[in-house]
Order: C-alpha cells, then structure tokens, then sequence
C-alpha cells in the first residue's frame, strides 16, 4: 500500500476494474474512462490517467481532481480533455452517480448505432435492464464540457443506471466500483444476446412486461452479487501476480 495515497481500497477496486474491463476487451486503445466520486457531492472524484491503457494501470496510477477545479487541465498530469468533460460534469451536476464508466464495448457501441437502441427484454440479462436505461440520440462529437452537462441532464431518473449513447458508446453509473462494474458487464453481454439474436433473423421471444420489471426488482435486490464479483476477479489476479494493486 502507497501511505501516502487516501482511499487505497477505491483504487484498487477501480485498478482492477480496469484491468478486467481490458481483458474482455471491452476497452479501446488508450482511451475510455472510470471514474469514482470520493466526498459528499462528489465533486472529487479518481479518474484514469490520459493516454494510460487500461491492462497496465495501477491504483496508484489514478488521479485525484476536482470537478469544481477550473484549474485542473492545467495540471502537468490533467486528465484527457474529453474524460473530464464528461466525467467532471456528471460528477458535478449528478451527485448519486457516484461511480461512473464509459466505455465504447461492441456489443452496446453496436445497440447504439441502430436506429432503435432500446433494448429488448429477451433474456433475463436483458430484462436485467427493462425501463432502467435512457437513450441519448443527441450526440454532438467529443465529449467535451457541453455534452458532459446534456449527458447529466438525462440522468435525472434514480431508476435509470445505464446510458445507451446513440453514435458513440454506453455509459453505466452505480454506487460503488463493484456495483458498476457488475452492471457495465452484464448490459454487454445483454447486448450481445441481442444482437446475436437479430442476426439470426428469426422472431425474438420477448418477456412480458410484468415479468420483465419483476426480474429487474428482484435481480436489483438479489443479495451481494456485485461485490461478490469484484472479488473473484482481483483473487484471479491476485493469484496471477498481477500488479495492479500497486
């Protein structure tokens, strides 16, 4: 453990988050952004290192910034310019997402090029995410202050957690590192149950409404699961020898 770094334990659930993320390439090159508020309002918040992938990063490789720091991108290690953009507007103006992660996964980047981005409740991962999600078919190009503060704007919703972001990605916010990562993991692989479906061409047998919000409620109450991941994955790295707890 660094002494001198606060909140260790965040930054190794966020460094192994990242490492994860990249092994189910659900990263791209150097960019794509996690984030984790650390005070009340959460305005300071860890957040990647620009141009840093996401295989090799570190818990003692994240920053610390301040949303309401005008002075941030002045800093010899600022943040990529489109990380804070997003990332500090949300943390600023959406003060329960506490964790947020970006990613451009193919799977949910596929979902979102299509003109109609909902996602159907076919599975149970699927209706994992029934009436909890919100589709942003506004997209502007790079994710720079502007879009950061229209982002926010539609997630005022406590129910919806995830992001569909039309032409550009998916974004998944939660309470805690392992609560949206849990989260970001399975609408991907919800995502690929439906676009694997589609390709088959055949009907899709979708849930019913009520069974499809009934499987939501009670997978968001099913106990522990989220931290119970988490935890596999940093013993798998753990037993590896991986350094990301460093």
């Amino acid at each position: 453990m660094h002494a001198n770094l606060d909140h260790w334990q965040e930054r190794v659930d966020m460094a192994a988050a990242f490492r994860w993320t990249a092994r189910l390439n659900m990263h791209e090159a150097v960019a794509n952004h996690f984030s984790l508020a650390l005070n009340d309002d959460g305005s300071r918040f860890l957040i990647n290192p620009n141009q840093s992938h996401f295989a090799r990063i570190k818990a003692s490789d994240l920053l610390e910034v301040d949303a309401n720091d005008a002075r941030t991108m002045d800093r010899p290690d600022a943040p990529d310019p489109t990380a804070w953009g997003l990332h500090g507007s949300l943390h600023r103006l959406c003060p329960q997402a506490r964790c947020i992660m970006h990613v451009h996964s193919i799977h949910a980047t596929v979902l979102a090029c299509l003109e109609d981005s909902r996602l159907p409740p076919i599975d149970q991962n699927c209706a994992t995410f029934y009436n909890r999600t919100v589709i942003d078919d506004g997209y502007g190009g790079l994710a720079f202050a502007d879009e950061g503060s229209r982002c926010a704007a539609m997630l005022t919703d406590p129910k919806v957690k995830v992001m569909i972001m039309g032409n550009h990605g998916v974004l998944v916010i939660g309470e805690t590192v392992a609560e949206t990562f849990n989260r970001l993991y399975y609408f991907e692989r919800a995502a690929e149950t439906y676009i694997r479906a589609l390709q088959t061409g055949r009907p899709l047998r979708e849930l019913s409404p009520e069974v499809a919000e009934k499987t939501a409620r009670e997978l968001e109450d099913y106990p522990d699961a989220s931290a119970a991941h988490l935890a596999a994955l940093k013993a798998i790295l753990d037993d590896e020898g991986a350094n990301y707890a460093k």
